[in-house]
Parts: structure tokens; C-alpha cells; sequence
């Protein structure tokens, strides 16, 4: 079929996926973790197309790219992940007929790579001792050797990304807490979903408290997060949002996988629980507080942790 009789149904069929967009739940944290006049909520953000938080950034790559003409049936989406953002991008993608190429550490697990190949995504696996950054760097030459092929969609650069999370994760966290939110709180990769919600926070009201957190270690299994002294910051990063910086062991992260799966009936990814577990840091900080962070994705890509820690 002719390009430019595609187009017009390609921007009309985006309506239809963003539907299938955001607007998670909202979940009480009570079983794991409770004081008093404090409040925990976690966005499920598992429940959307792509199955984790990715799947907004990803969505709004996608719809602005066709929107200005920078990708059509002709192009191949391209870009580098640790595994989410480009299960979600095949997700949306597949639904719109669009090609995608991968570019990924040879390391992320069994479960990424099946689902990925199952959505279609061609995979080009990169050194896992360079993770994410190495990623980038061959996604970066292909697109290079064939910009006529490929829309490089550059996530860690592209500010689609935390537009993303201002226009629908800030204004979905203060509609469903009432306008009580009084801490934001999410670990740093894409530094994203920190970004964009913080900023549209922090113009609705500019005394909630905005707290990123961190790896402890450079070397750490926290899937998707970034060690900002030791990693290739990305471009769309802005630190000075940050009113407080908190660092999570991956110990602590899986203790808290635990804790949710026994006493939420939660399964939560690693990344998840260490959400959950700077959250609890601050809510030990405070006398009264409504804390809200994100569990972006849950379980079902993490089979070798989850052998691991209930073997």
C-alpha cells in the first residue's frame, strides 16, 4: 500500500493504543510496611500495553515521530534498552505496523529476549560488561550508516520521554491522591519518569518534596537503574529537581520482593522493591507524609531472580 495513504489511518490508529495508555492504579502499601501518619502508594504500572512504566514514554516517542513525519511504514524504529522500553516500544509498535530494532546487553534476561522476538523486535545484542551505554553506542552507528533505514528514537535524549510523565503520570498521581501527595519518589535510568512527573509536581505544588534514588553500588541488579558517577548521564536528566538523593542496595531491593509477594501478594520486579524500599527510607524521615513512587513492572521477567530467592 502506497505511504501516503497509510499515514492518515497510522495517525487515526494512535488513538486507539493511547487508550490502552497509562491511567494505572493506585495501590495502598498497609501489610509490608505501616507507621503511623504516614501514607505509601505505588503506581502498578504493569497494568498498561508493554506491561511496565516504558510503555508511556515509548507511546509518546512513537506518536510524536509519526506526527511530525519522522516515522512511517517506510522507517524502522530503532534504539538501545535494558529491556522494558523496547517491550514496550514492540508493543505499540506491532499495533501499528511499524518495524523495531533492538539494541540491547547480551545480558538481560531469558524472559526480555523471548518476549521481544515473540513481538517481532529484531534484536542486536550488544557487550553486557558496557551495559545500557554500549547499547547506545551501536544504536547510535547503525543509525549513523543508515539514517534512510532507521527513526532513531534515543531515549535517553529525547524529551518525549519525561513529556511523557508530565502531561499523564504527574496529573494521574495528584488526581488519585486527592492533591495530598506530599513526596514523589523513583529510581533513576532514563531519569524519565523522575524528570517529568517532578516538574509538573512541582507547579501544582511546589512544596512536595521531589527524591531520587540510586544504585549503591556501580555494580548492582537493579535492571533499568543508572549509576549517574559511573554511567553516561543522559541528556534529559536534570538533578536540580531533586530535593533529596537516596541510595538502595540490590539486598534491600530483594528483601522487599519478598516482603510484597508474602504480605501484599504483590510480585514485583527488583526495580519495584527498591522503589518501595526508598520510599520506606523516606517514610522513617517523617512525622506525617503521603509518598507515592512507581512499582514499574512486576514479576514475569525476572523468573531467575524469583528462583533464587524463593528456591
Amino acid at each position: 500500500m502506497n505511504q501516503t495513504v497509510r499515514l492518515p489511518k497510522l495517525v487515526q490508529q494512535l488513538d486507539g493504543v493511547g487508550k490502552l495508555i497509562g491511567n494505572t492504579p493506585i495501590y495502598p502499601i498497609k501489610q509490608a510496611y505501616a507507621r503511623k501518619g504516614v501514607e505509601i502508594y505505588a503506581k502498578l504500572e504493569w497494568r498498561q500495553l508493554g506491561q511496565s512504566v516504558k510503555a508511556r514514554p515509548a507511546f509518546e516517542i512513537i506518536k510524536e515521530a509519526i506526527l511530525s513525519g519522522e516515522l512511517h511504514p517506510g522507517k524502522k524504529l530503532l534504539d538501545a534498552t535494558s529491556g522494558n522500553t523496547g517491550i514496550a516500544y514492540a508493543s505499540v509498535a506491532a499495533s501499528l505496523g511499524i518495524s523495531v530494532t533492538i539494541c540491547l546487553p547480551e545480558n538481560a534476561s531469558k524472559e526480555r529476549k523471548r518476549i521481544l522476538q515473540a513481538l517481532g523486535a529484531e534484536l542486536i545484542f550488544t557487550s553486557p560488561f558496557e551495559g545500557t551505554d554500549g547499547s547506545q553506542a551501536k544504536a547510535r552507528e547503525l543509525y549513523e550508516e543508515r539514517p534512510d533505514l532507521y527513526y532513531y528514537a534515543d531515549q535517553y535524549n529525547n524529551p518525549n520521554n519525561w513529556k511523557a510523565h508530565y502531561r499523564n503520570t504527574a496529573r494521574e498521581i495528584y488526581h488519585q491522591t486527592q492533591g495530598r501527595i506530599t513526596h514523589f519518589v523513583t529510581g533513576l535510568g532514563t531519569t524519565g519518569s523522575f524528570v517529568g512527573t517532578s516538574k509538573k509536581l512541582r507547579e501544582v505544588n511546589p512544596y512536595i518534596q521531589m527524591v531520587s534514588l540510586h544504585p549503591a553500588t556501580s555494580m548492582h541488579g537493579l535492571e533499568g537503574w543508572k549509576d549517574m558517577e559511573t554511567a553516561k548521564v543522559p541528556g534529559i536528566y536534570e538533578p536540580e529537581l531533586a530535593d533529596q538523593q537516596i541510595h538502595v542496595s540490590t539486598e534491600e531491593a530483594y528483601f522487599w520482593v519478598k516482603k510484597l509477594a508474602q504480605k501484599e501478594g504483590l510480585l514485583v520486579s527488583p526495580s519495584s522493591a527498591a522503589n518501595l524500599a526508598g520510599a520506606i527510607k523516606v517514610a522513617e524521615q517523617v512525622e506525617k507524609g503521603v509518598i507515592v513512587t512507581l512499582f514499574t513492572d512486576d514479576a514475569s521477567k525476572y523468573g531467575e531472580v524469583f528462583q533464587h530467592l524463593f528456591s
